[in-house]
């Protein structure tokens, strides 16, 4: 299932950014990025109450109240930065440096999570990082 979860998520990313770039003309970047997220927020506690897994807020260990925090802060800065740039800059150019997340995500796995790096898993992430030079 994780991987139809995942091909899920990258098509709704691509949405996300075209979305987005259609309707952040003549928008505030910032207004932008609050209205998008009052969205995501009304979509996530919906699911979670769709879900009945509320309670399961008073299992939750402080220092899983930390990271998820940190988290959603760096969740909103990333978009704050992601819509500032769509607003100058083709959605063609701003989505290839912004999936270079991959990469960094990858080289970050590796250097806190300590999660293996394979030779295909390093070929991969050098043929990403060189992709995106290429688009750019």
């Amino acid at each position: 299932m994780w991987l139809f979860f995942a091909l899920a998520s990258s098509i709704f990313a691509a949405l996300t950014s075209i979305l987005a770039k259609v309707g952040i003309e003549g928008v505030n970047s910032t207004l932008a990025t609050a209205i998008r997220t009052v969205v995501v927020l009304l979509m996530s506690w919906g699911m979670v109450f769709l879900t009945n897994t509320q309670s399961n807020m008073l299992q939750i260990t402080p220092k899983s109240w930390l990271f998820l925090i940190l988290s959603g802060a760096a969740t909103g800065v990333s978009w704050l930065c992601y819509y500032k740039a769509l607003q100058l800059a083709p959605a063609s150019k701003v989505v290839p440096i912004d999936k270079l997340s991959v990469v960094l995500t990858l080289a970050m796995a590796f250097i806190f999570l300590h999660e293996q790096v394979t030779p295909k898993t390093f070929l991969g992430c050098v043929l990403i990082g060189v992709g995106t030079l290429l688009m750019i």
